[in-house]
């Protein structure tokens, strides 16, 4: 069992490694303790043009909300060695072809070196393209034709102090087939026209590749435990998951077995369910029940008496929040 303590708030469920808590996080937050945790990774609500159920802010409100209500206390519970993971994507602008900067402006505001302001090193920026996206916003790109469809988010990697914990050795890729030819033939080393000097080193086998900061991850999950109880449950499943990969890519690379996981904007779990698997301690915090509660069939089994109640009273059981 986790041997995660926080005082006050009782979690909704537990599982070997992690916590699932209902509640607003800014309540949480309060009595989490100091230096505690060793990555924060979430993807917060968007600051979209459309209202979505589970709440976002405009992007004129954002930076305030974000800074006034998280990103301090995020700085204040994180050990020095850790790290703040946000997905954050762009928006555009109301009735225009242009994007918002909500975003940038939020990076910017967190990494300011002032009284007012959280302070945080920016360790470095990750792009999340999803080839999967949906051609939008249907204006400008499928009938005016004057954008291409948006399918990247910006992922800003934030630390508390200049030298994060982080190991790439832990999220190297396969070697392609031409690395594995010049491996096995041997390594033109020397130097280049443009000025390098490729040293021999280069040519050693290090069991992969080190990964660029472009993440390609398809979000097309359309069927897992979490879903398939959704639907035997009807229950309504978070519109927003991000895929298992993203939060994986960074848990592996930014912490070891046993440090802790806090998602602060927990949603279906996807990171508790990642980080369980990895055998990290892990915490989420969600402020919609029906969320949570689908949340947990990620790590237990499905009741068999409430699929039979869902089923004859064709109605949602919980969550009516």
């Amino acid at each position: 069992m986790s041997n995660i303590v926080i005082k006050g708030i009782e979690p909704y469920f537990k599982t070997k490694f992690g916590q699932a808590y209902l509640c607003d996080t800014v309540e949480l937050l309060k009595v989490m303790d100091d230096n505690s945790i060793d990555l924060i990774i979430t993807s917060p609500p968007f600051a979209l043009i459309r209202k979505k159920r589970y709440g976002n802010e405009s992007s004129s409100e954002y930076i305030e909300w974000f800074i006034n209500n998280f990103a301090h206390e995020f700085k204040r519970i994180l050990k020095p060695t850790g790290s703040l993971v946000i997905d954050i994507g762009g928006t555009w602008i109301k009735g225009s072809p242009t994007r918002s900067l909500y975003h940038f402006e939020l990076l910017l505001e967190l990494c300011k070196k002032d009284d007012n302001s959280p302070g945080f090193h920016l360790a470095q920026e990750f792009y999340w393209y999803n080839p999967a996206k949906l051609p939008t916003p249907a204006q400008w790109v499928n009938i005016e034709r004057i954008r291409v469809k948006d399918a990247v988010n910006p992922v800003w990697w934030l630390s508390k102090e200049e030298r994060p914990k982080a190991n790439n050795r832990n999220v190297l890729t396969p070697y392609k087939k031409s690395m594995k030819k010049l491996l096995k033939d041997g390594y033109n080393h020397g130097p280049r026209p443009s000025g390098h000097n490729v040293s021999q080193v280069w040519g050693r086998d290090n069991g992969g590749a080190i990964p660029p900061n472009l993440l390609e991850i398809a979000n097309t999950s359309s069927k897992d435990r979490y879903l398939e109880a959704c639907r035997k449950l009807k229950l309504k499943p978070h519109p927003a998951r991000f895929p298992k990969e993203l939060p994986a890519f960074f848990i592996k690379f930014l912490t070891d077995p046993g440090d802790v996981v806090f998602d602060p904007f927990g949603g279906s779990c996807v990171t508790g369910e990642v980080a369980e698997e990895l055998g990290r301690y892990w915490i989420t915090s969600e402020i919609v029940e029906e969320y949570v509660y689908g949340s947990q069939f990620r790590f237990f089994d499905l009741p068999q008496e409430q699929i039979k109640e869902s089923q004859e009273d064709n109605k949602t059981l919980v969550g009516k929040s």
